[in-house]
């Protein structure tokens, strides 16, 4: 079972309470994460990948084991721990401005 940390606007999109764990068939790797995710939380189909090139959305981040893995491909396998769910994958919505 892996893990997921949503940011609180997309949780409460989805009506989610908490942390998300889903069981991800395969490698591991965040587009097959976020194929289960949006699978089983339809609501969220867009909002954290573009729908056309499903690309990661501006402003929104992906963190394992205290790694930034948002400028990695998505389909690269992710750290073991967090395959095994003993570390989360965290969705984070960067913050910008001045």
């Amino acid at each position: 079972m892996v893990r997921v940390i949503l940011p609180q606007h997309l949780r409460t999109l989805a009506r989610i309470s908490g942390e998300v764990t889903l069981d991800v068939a395969g490698a591991v790797t965040v587009d097959s994460v976020l194929d289960v995710l949006e699978s089983q939380h339809p609501m969220l189909r867009g909002t954290i990948r573009d729908h056309v090139t499903r690309r990661r959305r501006p402003f929104i981040r992906f963190f394992a084991c205290e790694q930034d893995l948002s400028h990695y491909p998505t389909e690269t396998p992710l750290p073991s721990t967090v395959a095994s769910g003993a570390e989360p994958l965290l969705i984070v919505g960067a913050m910008a401005g001045g």
